[in-house]
């Protein structure tokens, strides 16, 4: 058919000439030449030669060294609780004096407190027999550390033991608040130090107290403005601070949407208590206008 059709149709449908020729830029497969792939035991003799030249210190990944000192901790306890009695023994302290139910622990005092400061204080609540500040009698042996005058802990024994049961706990001596204690040492059997592992606890008393969310989120809310939780804009609903106001019973319209000065009951006027004699306004009657009027007269 195409034999039939014009010249320049014709030329349409004729074959392009073929692609030009370029040599490849690669050897062919069968020519190619590559060395042959071997072991490493030959290389063995250089590693060992390596390893004997080489002055490598290994050294204590993290997870190592956390493994260590939990392990080092664990291994100090245990040291410490098996030395415990032969280190603590209060009814052997030669300067340990007095009745140990008439004895009163005063602990962080200030470092510019003296026994004149607690007896000036400590006067107040009965007679005093005997006051002893704690002293560091090894402070020489520690090396560069300040001196201190005293440990900040003091032990008074009063001459009744009614009188030491009138504890001051929180006065301020020298701009620093004390807390006072009853001796446990020799009252309490079983009793360590904090030094040896016992005590009442740690020193939570400086740790910052979590902060209270204020603002107008939550249940109940925190303060002014809006107001927060159930209590609405019309004063319905729940109050944290000042209990159950409003809420269902309020004559304004309380719910949780509360009473507004324009009128409506909140959900349950608009919607839940429709009946026949609320009529809309393209139903007939007053409508909402009408009964808004009444109410508000």
């Amino acid at each position: 058919m195409t034999d039939k059709l014009p010249p320049n149709l014709l030329a349409l449908f004729a074959p392009r000439p073929p692609l030009r020729w370029v040599p490849p830029c690669d050897h062919p497969s069968e020519e190619r030449k590559t060395a042959a792939v071997g072991g490493i035991a030959d290389f063995l003799p250089h590693l060992a030669a390596y390893k004997d030249a080489d002055n490598y210190v290994p050294t204590e990944s993290w997870l190592q060294a956390r493994d260590r000192k939990k392990l080092e901790k664990k291994a100090a306890i245990e040291k410490l609780a098996e030395e415990v009695p032969k280190i603590f023994k209060p009814q052997e302290d030669p300067n340990i004096r007095g009745d140990a139910f008439k004895t009163l622990m005063v602990s962080r005092l200030s470092y510019d407190a003296t026994e004149e400061d607690l007896e000036r204080e400590f006067g107040r609540v009965g007679a005093i027999e005997r006051i002893r500040i704690v002293r560091d009698t090894h402070a020489d042996e520690k090396g560069n550390k300040k001196k201190k005058p005293h440990r900040g802990y003091a032990f008074i024994v009063f001459e009744r033991e009614k009188d030491m049961r009138e504890q001051l706990d929180g006065i301020s001596i020298k701009g620093r608040r004390i807390k006072t204690d009853v001796e446990r040492g020799r009252t309490v059997s079983g009793w360590k130090p904090r030094r040896l592992g016992g005590g009442l606890g740690g020193r939570g008393y400086t740790k910052a107290m979590p902060v209270r969310p204020a603002g107008p989120g939550g249940f109940g809310g925190g303060g002014g403005g809006g107001g927060g939780g159930f209590r609405g804009r019309g004063g319905g609903g729940f109050r944290g601070d000042r209990g159950f106001r409003g809420g269902f019973d309020r004559p304004r319209g309380g719910g949780f949407g509360g009473g507004r000065d324009r009128g409506g009951g909140g959900y349950r006027d608009r919607d839940y208590g429709r009946d026949d004699s609320r009529k809309r306004p393209y139903e007939g009657g007053s409508g909402y206008e009408g009964e808004r009027k009444l109410r508000r007269y």
